[in-house]
């Protein structure tokens, strides 16, 4: 599972100069952060905690939408809302994937004090992001009736999901490049512009969400489609908010002048973004059909115990959200010392990444485990037998996440170094065939109890296989060349 990348320079040689010479460093720039000194353990936590606080957010802002449109339009209006989500989610993937492997180029850009390469690698990312997303937009605008059958969507509410459809994908290209320029941030070390933006645009979304669902005051009365065209014009304003203060700023990846031709792909820098960022988005579809996997070996088990997984996979949503602050902090801190040379600080951040994980997360099981009755009452209302289904299989399972944790934390490291396809083999492996193996193996013995003991099986098969790769692995001795010629790198 060992990987390469040597892409071309612009002069069609080979790519040399995962380094640049001393004398390219530059002093940290506004907007930025030097990930490369200081105290990594305060430094890690002042840069894990906005990015912790942007995905609460925007988890939230998710549910709260699904309660607007519950409450004001009934559950088919709500199914209708789930069917689009599997779409999108599938397209968020892709762009999430590409965020990030702009952000480990970007990051190590850094380290070396290299910032053209930085504004090339992210502009290239954007220009190419954005030219996909409205080609997307457009072609599901146009066949959302195929993508809905497709999807087996119920006639009662076939209708109502084309036109959240239609809406989410006139949004589309202004959040896929929102997230896109939130990664950028990141990797440049910004973790709090992302932040108060992600806060904007939450809190405009939650705000215009009934506004044009009931058509309050001047706005029309657009049913379910207002909810969809809220959030496509929070993403707009956000965006264009965004873009306005880092212009503003004079933040470090504002592209001026001559760089404005970074937003035409160079495809040596295409090559890098789309070799790691095609394999980090499927990631995050293997773990998504897992989980459908597994919800069909839950729908066998009768409705409690279909109702107290719906309720239990609220809670691990946010159980997990440490584990992908952390693994992200983790990725943008090691790409600078990467990048920077200091390899001897990257070992020590994915230590202390990983007790900070053991710690967050542990700290919120416990929690729950301590309240778990009255918390999930709060999703299972005068569910007994539900409740107690949920509180027997949270106990089975939630203890696993911290191991998932440590993976997370070990494939960021890896990933700032643009190894991605060893931590997809790895989740692959365990999340279907260990997983489905020993539920099949173990069913019979111990009838449901083998599902819930899937989990850690499962995790526990992730952490030692992703420590091995992390601890014997060649991944140290991989270089992400650019591509870009020295000339080129001086510039800027």
């Amino acid at each position: 599972m060992s990987e390469e990348l040597t892409p071309e320079r612009d002069d069609g040689m080979p790519g040399a100069g995962a380094a640049t010479d001393a004398s390219v460093r530059r002093p940290p720039m506004r907007g930025a952060r030097d990930l490369t000194a200081g105290p990594i353990l305060p430094t890690l936590v002042l840069f894990t905690l906005p990015t912790l606080l942007a995905n609460v957010l925007q988890s939230m802002n998710g549910s709260i939408n699904s309660i607007w449109v519950a409450h004001f339009l009934g559950e088919a209006a709500l199914a209708a809302t789930a069917n689009a989500n599997i779409i999108m989610f599938l397209m968020f993937s892709l762009v999430f994937g590409f965020g990030m492997a702009a952000n480990v180029v970007v990051g190590q850009s850094f380290g070396r004090g290299d910032i053209t390469t930085a504004r090339h690698a992210f502009g290239s990312a954007l220009g190419f992001c954005l030219a996909l997303t409205l080609l997307i937009a457009v072609a599901g605008y146009l066949w959302s009736d195929h993508i809905l059958a497709v999807l087996s969507t119920p006639p009662d509410v076939f209708k109502l999901a084309k036109a959240y459809l239609h809406y989410t994908f006139f949004g589309l290209p202004a959040i896929s490049l929102f997230v896109m320029m939130m990664m950028g941030l990141r990797g440049a070390g910004d973790a709090m512009t992302p932040l108060w933006f992600m806060i904007l645009s939450v809190t405009m979304d939650v705000l215009l969400n009934p506004v044009f669902i009931l058509g309050l005051g001047p706005a029309p009365r657009m049913g379910i489609a207002g909810s969809a065209f809220a959030s496509a014009v929070s993403a707009y304003l956000s965006l264009t908010a965004m873009i306005a203060y880092i212009y503003w700023r004079d933040l470090p990846l504002r592209l001026r002048g001559h760089e404005w031709s970074f937003l035409k792909p160079h495809w040596g820098l295409l090559k890098v973004v789309a070799g790691r960022g095609v394999p980090m988005g499927l990631q995050m579809v293997i773990m998504s059909l897992s989980t459908l996997v597994i919800i069909g070996f839950v729908n066998r088990e009768g409705t409690a115990t279909v109702a107290a997984f719906a309720a239990a996979q609220q809670l691990w949503n946010y159980i997990q959200m440490p584990a992908m602050a952390v693994g992200g902090a983790v990725s943008a801190m090691a790409a600078q010392n990467i990048g920077a040379g200091r390899w001897d600080r990257v070992e020590k951040t994915t230590g202390i990444a990983t007790l900070i994980n053991i710690a967050i997360t542990g700290a919120l099981i416990l929690l729950i485990a301590l309240f778990d009755e009255p918390i999930l009452a709060l999703f299972l209302e005068g569910g007994g037998e539900a409740i107690a289904t949920g509180q027997h299989m949270m106990h089975l399972i939630n203890w696993s996440f911290v191991l998932f944790g440590i993976a997370m934390v070990m494939f960021g490291t890896m990933r700032a170094n643009g190894i991605v396809l060893a931590p997809l083999v790895i989740l692959t492996l365990s999340l279907f065939f260990v997983r489905i193996g020993f539920y099949f193996a173990s069913y019979p013995l111990m009838g449901v109890d083998g599902l819930w003991l899937s989990f850690p099986a499962s995790t526990t098969v992730t952490m030692l296989l992703g420590w091995a790769y992390y601890r014997w692995g060649r991944w140290r001795q991989v270089t992400l060349n650019v591509g870009l010629s020295p000339a080129s790198k001086a510039t800027g």
